[in-house]
């Protein structure tokens, strides 16, 4: 027999010692009391050595008294079983802390175990979300750098130290979100593109802050009231990061129209006009070109955007991008060969370290995943498998449809809850201070985050008509030509607007072409000139003049006939 070692073998050993200890006392007699603690003492050191040496015969009987052990193991305690305590040992937990959209807060306890994605379904059923695949959990890292929660590791693994604070907001901004099923849904998706426009990250012009912003005063209002708004009753409110009193003299204007609107619509028309923003649903990570140069590369629902000095210079759809890669701090792409190009091309941005190219790199995988598959692809299984392991475990928008178009409950009645009021103090001009801006991944002051004067990033010198096509429901009635549409109205508002910026620019060249063309004479050409002399200079020269006086003539003339009341 093999020997055992372990408390489970000494019983066994002892049980079979106790026969043969008998049947050595009946041929050489009693040798001490049975029972007495001698005894016991000189049986255990005995019992190896008396089975080892054992003749044949006595090994037949060993295995007789043997089958008689199974029943002994029935009571003795064995290794499997637990005592009391341990059966009653309580779970630990850790008490979790979640931001919501509406700069609340909820706190639940989790298990210290458990996955993202238990946290992130007790936070849903909080809100009464059931679409909440468009939406996901953040936390900041040591380096104050914003992370995902991944659903589908454990918590603890995920943040190393520190407490367990999250924000909830959204991870895939919705192409269209007219085809979101609930209004719960799109009044989150605004609170979130209310917070993106404050914070900076989301720019817009002039007239799309003012029409965005009397949506958001008729949603969280309602219908306008002479007795109950009074004066300037949307100073408090916050609809820009420079909002001046122009601003929300606008915004009061526009909301005295909306009578009727009900706050479902009102955040509908929100969205309609807040989808057509350049930066709308752009994921923003800093970066560097091959050159050195400071860039930003934004993810979107169409692919990968590459943008310098506010300006986009690049743009790589998700058919065009073959493979995403990282190495080190280095960010690779690979493209599709063109229609005159023979071969592929990879290109290669340089991250700050390590940890920025893997969180930019998921980033990637996860907005391909939701947006271009049917279905998410299953990670790779094995013991060598080369690469990384990481896939999107989450549903993508193909399936979130599907499982939206059977939602069968009532609408759920939920509270629109007021927005933060500030009392902050105006400055000499009517501007309130802007706030820190906040980039997509905690970096405040980054060049990639300013906005120019009319608040464009990544459109250049484009009219606001090209990529923002503003719409209202109802007539502006301030507006006096009945007779025209009403984005036609707008368009030549935004138009006025422009010029009136270009006038003012100290290095426009209308400037400095109507100066030339007030400026005194020169002494040279101060005497009296004969009726048939021509005048001095070439022909390019005065006709660049008489262009100038004709251009700033037009442009007055033009302002005179739609606008009135403007004044430049």
């Amino acid at each position: 027999m093999t020997t055992e070692t372990g408390p489970d073998s000494e019983v066994k050993n002892a049980q079979e010692e106790a026969p043969q200890q008998q049947l050595e006392a009946a041929t050489h007699g009693p040798t001490a009391v049975p029972g007495s603690r001698e005894a016991e003492a000189n049986e255990k050191p005995g019992a190896q050595p008396n089975a080892r040496n054992m003749e044949p015969g006595t090994d037949m009987e060993e295995k007789d008294y043997s089958e008689t052990d199974g029943l002994s193991d029935k009571t003795t305690p064995s290794k499997t079983q637990k005592s009391p305590q341990k059966i009653n040992k309580k779970i630990k937990s850790a008490l979790c802390r979640v931001t919501l959209l509406d700069a609340s807060e909820y706190e639940c306890e989790v298990e210290k175990h458990a996955r993202g994605q238990v946290l992130f379904d007790m936070v849903c059923e909080h809100l009464n979300l059931l679409e909440k695949d468009y939406f996901g959990l953040t936390f900041c890292d040591s380096d104050s750098q914003k992370n995902w929660l991944d659903p589908s590791k454990e918590i603890k693994k995920q943040i190393r130290s520190g407490l367990w604070n999250f924000a909830f907001t959204v991870k895939f901004y919705p192409p269209d979100p007219a085809q979101l099923t609930e209004d719960i849904t799109r009044y989150y998706l605004c609170l979130q593109l209310r917070a993106d426009i404050i914070t900076g990250r989301l720019p817009c012009s002039f007239v799309t802050h003012a029409l965005l912003g009397s949506y958001a005063v008729q949603a969280e209002m309602g219908d306008y009231d002479a007795e109950e708004h009074v004066g300037n009753y949307v100073s408090e409110l916050r609809f820009a990061p420079s909002q001046t009193r122009e601003l929300e003299e606008r915004i009061m204007e526009l909301h005295k129209t909306y009578r009727g609107m009900t706050p479902g619509e009102a955040e509908i028309h929100f969205l309609e006009n807040a989808k057509k923003l350049s930066m709308y649903g752009v994921d923003l990570h800093h970066a560097k070109d091959s050159e050195g140069i400071d860039i930003m590369l934004g993810v979107c629902a169409n692919g990968l955007l590459i943008y310098r000095d506010r300006l986009r210079i690049n743009r790589f759809a998700w058919p065009k991008i073959l493979k995403i890669s990282y190495k080190r701090s280095n960010f690779y792409i690979k493209i599709r060969p063109g229609e005159y190009e023979q071969f592929e091309s990879t290109i290669g941005f340089k991250l700050p370290n390590h940890r920025s190219a893997k969180r930019l790199w998921k980033v990637c995988i996860e907005h391909h995943t939701f947006f271009r598959l049917v279905s998410p692809e299953p990670p790779p299984k094995g013991f060598l498998v080369m690469g990384s392991k990481f896939r999107y475990s989450g549903r993508t928008q193909a399936q979130t449809r599907q499982a939206s178009a059977l939602i069968d409950r009532p609408a759920p009645f939920f509270e629109r809850s007021s927005s933060k009021r500030y009392t902050m103090s105006r400055s000499l001009d009517g501007e309130f201070s802007r706030p820190a801006s906040v980039s997509e991944n905690h970096d405040a002051g980054a060049e990639g985050e300013k906005q120019d004067e009319d608040g464009e990033f990544g459109s250049g010198r484009r009219s606001e008509t090209e990529d923002e096509e503003v719409t209202t429901p109802t007539k502006i009635k301030e507006l006096k030509f009945l007779d025209k549409p009403e984005d036609v109205l707008l368009k030549h508002q935004a138009s006025i607007n422009e010029l009136k910026r270009t006038l003012k620019e100290p290095n426009s060249k209308l400037v400095h072409r109507d100066r030339d063309r007030r400026l005194p004479s020169s002494p040279a050409s101060s005497s009296p000139k004969h009726e048939d002399e021509t005048p001095k200079g070439t022909p390019e020269k005065a006709s660049e003049v008489c262009s100038a006086a004709c251009l700033t003539d037009e442009i007055k003339l033009f302002i005179s006939c739609w606008a009135p009341g403007l004044c430049l």
